[in-house]
């Protein structure tokens, strides 16, 4: 028979730490992007290729993410295919 494994949970720690660093990056940015000498337009672009770079970044991760799951379900149906074949055979049938 088959064993499910349940995804394991995040701790409260590790998603605290997540955010904190998500968080104190994003504002480190933003800060030295608004205090860089240089001319308002440059610093636009600068935020512009800084906020396409966190949303791809985003949806890079997302794309990983499901792309696992999804052959994780896969592999568990295999599984269960494989596994009503095996039970189903009789090796002595003629």
């Amino acid at each position: 028979m088959a064993k499910f494994n349940a995804p394991q949970a995040h701790s409260s720690a590790w998603v605290f730490q997540a955010w904190t660093s998500f968080i104190v990056s994003t504002s480190a940015m933003t800060i030295g992007v608004l205090y860089l000498p240089v001319d308002n337009w440059i610093k636009g672009y600068l935020g512009m290729g800084y906020l396409f770079t966190v949303g791809s970044t985003i949806s890079l991760s997302k794309t990983i993410r499901d792309i696992h799951e999804s052959n994780k379900v896969m592999s568990r149906v295999d599984e269960a295919k494989l596994e009503k074949l095996l039970a189903e055979y009789d090796p002595f049938k003629k």
